[in-house]
């Protein structure tokens, strides 16, 4: 099946030969064809150029996208998106006064999203998370990672897991699972914080590893859930147990996490809504992606990610919403663009080079995913015919997205 898609106004993320991410002055900028041809072969981007140059060929389907923008799908690194119900009355119980840790410390937060998730069939919960997945394709992402988290108990996590596990089976998107069970800790091991790491170590992570349900561990790192100590404790595990390391950390306070995600070579380091020189030093020159949350700060209203102070130390930087029901329940990456150049300062071009290429990175998918570069996945997303990228973060409130390609296919 060879798909054709002629007069593209601007074809953005053009990388002749792939890279990993960007970084720094780097993400400032976007290569870019305009009155572009792009040609997908199968599940793959055959070939692209200018229009002048469009080779001779016989195309099983011809778009005109005349007038159009095409882009890489959005890649989104960081959400929950198995969970059970909502959390609609804390949000109610924000804007009567109450924080985020008061309404944790009264069995909210995470807690009652375990209680409710354990109360749930796992064939129910797959029902729900299915909606969210659709609902996040047709909004532009081609890619994205999922956590667990929300079990807090041996089988709840693997209901989790096994669900995000038949979503990958069941659709096209490229979908990472990664195992957070140490999101917080139950009730009933409050008093006793080693015994819950204990049960994580011995008795998830084996069945975990044992029927291959995660690619990624991660640990909310924070005061209140888990110490740095703890949070090392658990990541040496996870790497025994063949998982790659990410960290939740820095969303409330900077206690020496980012540190320890470099010294582990975590994958990412994501929320850092508090960031001291001390933290961005150590990710300078690291294998580790710095990942930020802005839809989190939007909701929570707290402080965003210091995204200049990071790209100026030469950082890279990646975008995700982190769709869970209690701080971000949204999974709108266009949102997340948008909110990135409204809040954080960030160019639309840093801001595309986040969402796309270093999100890929932050999920190791470089390879396949984050831009137009011949051989990687077909999965685009065509805008409706807009003035220019920048209406992307501009009109924040719009829906600009004509088609959304997976794999070379329109998601209908």
């Amino acid at each position: 099946m060879i798909t054709l898609i002629t007069n593209i106004k601007e074809l953005l993320q053009v990388r002749e030969t792939a890279i990993d991410k960007v970084s720094g002055a780097e993400m400032a900028v976007l290569p870019t064809i305009k009155n572009a041809f792009l040609i997908l072969k199968d599940n793959l981007i055959e070939d692209f150029g200018l229009m002048e140059n469009l080779p001779k060929i016989k195309a099983d389907k011809v778009i005109d996208a005349t007038g159009r923008i095409v882009l890489p799908s959005w890649c989104d690194s960081h959400t929950h998106i198995v969970y059970a119900g909502n959390r609609e009355q804390e949000f109610v119980d924000r804007i009567n006064g109450f924080t985020y840790e008061e309404i944790a410390n009264r069995g909210g937060g995470i807690l009652n999203s375990a209680k409710k998730l354990n109360e749930t069939s796992e064939e129910e919960l797959y029902e729900q998370s299915k909606l969210r997945l659709e609902e996040v394709i047709h909004l532009g992402t081609g890619a994205v990672e999922i956590k667990s988290g929300y079990g807090l108990t041996v089988e709840g996590e693997l209901k989790m897991l096994r669900v995000i596990k038949k979503l990958a089976q069941n659709y096209p998107i490229a979908i990472k699972a990664t195992f957070l069970g140490a999101h917080a800790f139950p009730l009933h091991y409050k008093e006793n914080k080693a015994g819950y790491i204990d049960e994580i170590i011995n008795k998830m992570l084996p069945e975990i590893a044992q029927h291959q349900l995660a690619d990624y561990i991660d640990v909310f790192c924070e005061t209140g859930y888990f110490s740095v100590e703890e949070t090392q404790k658990i990541i040496a595990a996870g790497i025994r147990f063949g998982l790659k390391p990410k960290i939740h950390v820095n969303q409330f306070n900077s206690i020496g996490g980012i540190q320890a995600g470099v010294r582990f070579k975590a994958l990412s380091v994501d929320h850092l809504e508090i960031m001291n020189p001390e933290d961005i030093e150590a990710l300078k020159n690291s294998e580790t992606m710095p990942v930020a949350l802005p839809s989190c700060s939007y909701f929570l209203s707290i402080p965003y990610t210091p995204a200049r102070e990071m790209i100026q130390a030469g950082l890279p930087l990646a975008l995700a919403t982190d769709f869970n029901p209690g701080s971000t329940p949204s999974g709108n990456m266009n949102f997340v663009v948008a909110t990135a150049c409204i809040k954080m300062k960030m160019t639309p071009e840093e801001a595309i080079n986040a969402a796309t290429l270093n999100g890929a990175y932050a999920m190791g998918l470089s390879e396949t995913h984050g831009s137009i570069t011949k051989g990687k996945k077909a999965n685009l997303i065509l805008t409706k015919p807009i003035s220019s990228y920048y209406q992307i973060p501009y009109a924040f409130g719009s829906n600009l997205i004509e088609s959304v390609f997976i794999e070379g296919k329109i998601i209908v």
